[in-house]
C-alpha cells in the first residue's frame, strides 16, 4: 500500500501494474481488500488502483460526517497526487457505486468508463436515511459489531453463506477492524446522498452494470433498471453471487471486468 496526503488526511492505496488506470472503489463498511482477486487478475495488463476511502482502512479518519462529494474529491486529489492525467475507468461496488456516480457530475473529463457493481441510484427513504443516523450513533458507542452482525446475513447469497463460513468470517473480520468514527461518518454521509436516477440517462461513457443474481440489497431487478436507463450500459449478472459479488465469484467478475475494458478501450481510442 502507498501512502498519498491529501489536503487533511493520509490516503492509502493499492497501486499495481502500469498502463491504462482502472480505479476500484470499495462498499460500505470495508476496505479496499475486497477486490484483491480483480487487482491480481487485471494488474498484469493496466494500472490497477485500489484506495482505502477516508476513514476506512489504512487511510485517516474524518469524524462526524463524510459525503459522496467528499469521497468523490478524494478521488480526483488522489489522481492528481499519483500523477494520472489520462482518463480512468471508475468501478464501484454499492457505496463504491454512488460515489462513481457523484464522480461523473463532478470530474467528467476525468473518466473514460464507469462500472456500477451491485448498487442503488436512488436515494434512502426518509425512513432508511433514519435508520443509517441511529446506527452511526450505535457504531460510534457500541463499534463495529454493531454492523457486523447487522449487514452480513444480508451481504452473501445463501449458498455462501451455508457452505463458505470462512469468507463469511474474512469479511466479518474486515468490518470489525474498522475505526467507529470513519463508518459513523460514511454512514450519515449515505443518509444524505441524493437521487442519482435522474443522471443515469445523461452518463455519456461506456457504462457495466453487474449485480450478483442473488444481491438482497441491490436486485437484478433493480440493476436491471439501472442498465436499461443509461445509454448503451452493458449489463451481466453474475450466477450465485450475493451483494459481494467480486468476493464470491471473482473470476467472473474479473472476466466482465476485462472484456468491458477491452470494449471502452476501443470505443474511446485509448
Amino acid at each position: 500500500m502507498k501512502t498519498v496526503r491529501l489536503r487533511d488526511i493520509d490516503l492509502a492505496v493499492s497501486d499495481q501494474g502500469s498502463g491504462r488506470p482502472l480505479v476500484l472503489v470499495h462498499g460500505f463498511p470495508l476496505t479496499h481488500a475486497i477486490w484483491d482477486e480483480q487487482v491480481r487478475a487485471l494488474a498484469p495488463g493496466r494500472r490497477v488502483l485500489a484506495p482505502d476511502l477516508r476513514g476506512f482502512g489504512q487511510s485517516g479518519v474524518t469524524p462526524g460526517r463524510v459525503t459522496m462529494d467528499q469521497f468523490a474529491h478524494d478521488l480526483a486529489a488522489m489522481l492528481d497526487a499519483l500523477e494520472v492525467a489520462e482518463p480512468v475507468v471508475l468501478a464501484g461496488l454499492s457505496m463504491g457505486g454512488y460515489i462513481a456516480m457523484r464522480f461523473f457530475e463532478l470530474y467528467r473529463r476525468r473518466l473514460g468508463g464507469l462500472v456500477l457493481c451491485d448498487t442503488r441510484a436512488a436515494a434512502d427513504t426518509p425512513q432508511a436515511a433514519a435508520a443509517r443516523r441511529e446506527t452511526a450513533a450505535r457504531v460510534e458507542c457500541e463499534g463495529p459489531g454493531v454492523l457486523a452482525e447487522g449487514m452480513l446475513p444480508r451481504l452473501f447469497s445463501p449458498a455462501t453463506l451455508a457452505r463458505r463460513p470462512e469468507l463469511v468470517e474474512s469479511l466479518r473480520q474486515m468490518i470489525l477492524g474498522g475505526d467507529p468514527w470513519g463508518l459513523a461518518a460514511a454512514a450519515r454521509g449515505l443518509a444524505d446522498r441524493p437521487d442519482f436516477t435522474p443522471l443515469l440517462p445523461r452518463i455519456d461513457l461506456p457504462v457495466l452494470v453487474i449485480v450478483g443474481s442473488q444481491d438482497a440489497i441491490s436486485p437484478p431487478e433493480e440493476m436491471g433498471a439501472i442498465a436499461r436507463a443509461v445509454p448503451g450500459a452493458r449489463y451481466v449478472e453474475i450466477p450465485a453471487a450475493g451483494h459481494m459479488a467480486p468476493l464470491e465469484q471473482p473470476a467472473a467478475v474479473s472476466r466482465a471486468l476485462a472484456e468491458f475494458l477491452t470494449a471502452a478501450g476501443r470505443s474511446t481510442g485509448s
